[in-house]
């Protein structure tokens, strides 16, 4: 049987993927087919149904369902062919992917293919926490689908592992659920829940006031049998424990990307995204193929996700009308405490291009910060910052690629204290 054609297949129906699709018909491309493995497109939007979705591309904060219906109406009435409930099981050749789904088995060859899949939470047994195995542990993720999607019953009392934008998801869904919060508990010295929409900023503010959270604190083990009992943590700095009684434990944040049909498919990965490898434009290694989403950092916002979207479809549409491909990068690397930077890779003939900016994240706080840009011993660029947080994305300007030796060593990100002249680094 003769694979289907397609101009363009895009894998995920979330945030990107929809708006990628959306853009690329609006420039008039005929045949896009989005393939999602979930039943229903629209990405985890759909399942939290607190508001604030929305403030950046469609500037009016919206809730988690309202924000996935919007993108997903817009889909159909463009003409994208969408194709839930199916999985794509491999590739049979550059810009060919096998699926299967309700309809049986098949494959779609395109002439680009955009991977959106996203990202997960990694869970409990990824997290190296030690105890018993009961029931009532679950990730922000699987929370939302028990609450939201199956309307099963929760628990009474629970703890929320981490502390930021996330977890005031969790947070939000568990008071839906009508379950109290023993407390929040992060590593870090300090909590990042903000209130990404501010008409509900001192509703947001009342809540996590009435909410006890210990920083400075991990999780180091659950404690139970047919059910969660409680939880043991550990004081980072004196390494003195107690024990909070509760039963349900939720994991929040520590993502890592969907990235196994990447790897299937031979894309060169980045350490510390954990992602495919991608320059300004989304390319990723191998001829034909992007990515965009939280596939390549999570995790972002939906909002940021949507954007890019947008942008990587203007690059598609070049690369189907010109097929022109990056034929060599260099890497971009970074020192702790940076984490990752995205796009990870400057092709080798993009001399003069200027990307509108770069995106890292910290693993630690850091104050009056000087961000710079290496290639061996020269430094192009130099970057100020106030603060740095973990979880928070920072911003580095992309002028200096004009700056890059093509023919020189890999690139480099790293962190000095401010005040130093970069002679003296």
């Amino acid at each position: 049987m003769s694979p289907e054609k397609a101009d363009v297949l895009i894998v995920g129906a979330g945030p990107a993927g929809l708006a990628a699709g959306i853009a690329l018909k609006r420039l008039g491309l005929a045949k896009v087919v989005v393939v999602d493995r979930e039943a229903e497109p629209g990405g985890i939007p759909r399942l939290c149904h607190h508001t604030g979705f929305g403030l950046s591309d469609l500037h009016w904060a919206h809730s988690g369902p309202a924000y996935a219906r919007h993108y997903v109406h817009n889909a159909e009435t463009t003409g994208i062919e969408l194709h839930t409930s199916t999985t794509i099981t491999g590739w049979n050749g550059p810009t060919t992917l096998a699926y299967t789904s309700p309809r049986g088995l098949g494959e779609i060859e395109a002439g680009a293919i955009l991977l959106a899949t996203g990202c997960r939470e990694r869970p409990r047994s990824a997290r190296m926490i030690p105890g018993k195995r009961p029931p009532g542990v679950f990730t922000t993720g699987s929370l939302q689908r028990f609450v939201y999607q199956h309307h099963l019953p929760i628990g009474q009392r629970a703890v929320i592992v981490g502390a930021e934008l996330v977890s005031l998801s969790a947070l939000l869904t568990l008071r839906h659920a009508g379950v109290s919060v023993a407390a929040m508990v992060t590593e870090l010295p300090h909590h990042q829940i903000y209130f990404p929409y501010l008409p509900a900023k001192w509703w947001f503010a009342d809540l996590i006031y009435r909410t006890p959270i210990l920083t400075g604190a991990r999780l180091s083990n659950i404690v139970g049998g047919r059910r969660v009992e409680g939880v043991e943590i550990t004081r980072v700095n004196s390494g003195q424990k107690e024990r909070l009684d509760c039963d349900t434990v939720v994991f929040t944040g520590d993502w890592i990307p969907e990235h196994d049909l990447a790897r299937l498919g031979g894309l060169a990965m980045d350490d510390g995204t954990r992602g495919p490898q991608v320059d300004a434009g989304f390319h990723t290694s191998a001829r034909g193929v992007f990515a965009a989403g939280n596939l390549l950092h999570g995790a972002e916002t939906a909002d940021t996700c949507a954007l890019e979207g947008r942008r990587v479809a203007g690059h598609i549409r070049d690369f189907l009308n010109t097929d022109r491909w990056p034929e060599a990068s260099l890497p971009v690397q970074v020192e702790s405490p940076i984490t990752w930077v995205f796009p990870n890779v400057v092709p080798v003939s993009s001399r003069g291009l200027v990307a509108g900016y770069f995106t890292f994240r910290v693993s630690e706080f850091r104050r009056n910060a000087q961000v710079r840009v290496c290639q061996g011993e020269s430094v192009l660029h130099v970057q100020s910052f106030r603060q740095l947080s973990p979880n928070d994305s920072h911003r580095l300007n992309g002028g200096w690629l004009s700056a890059v030796n093509s023919a020189g060593e890999a690139l480099r990100v790293d962190v000095r204290p401010k005040g130093i002249h970069p002679s003296a680094f």
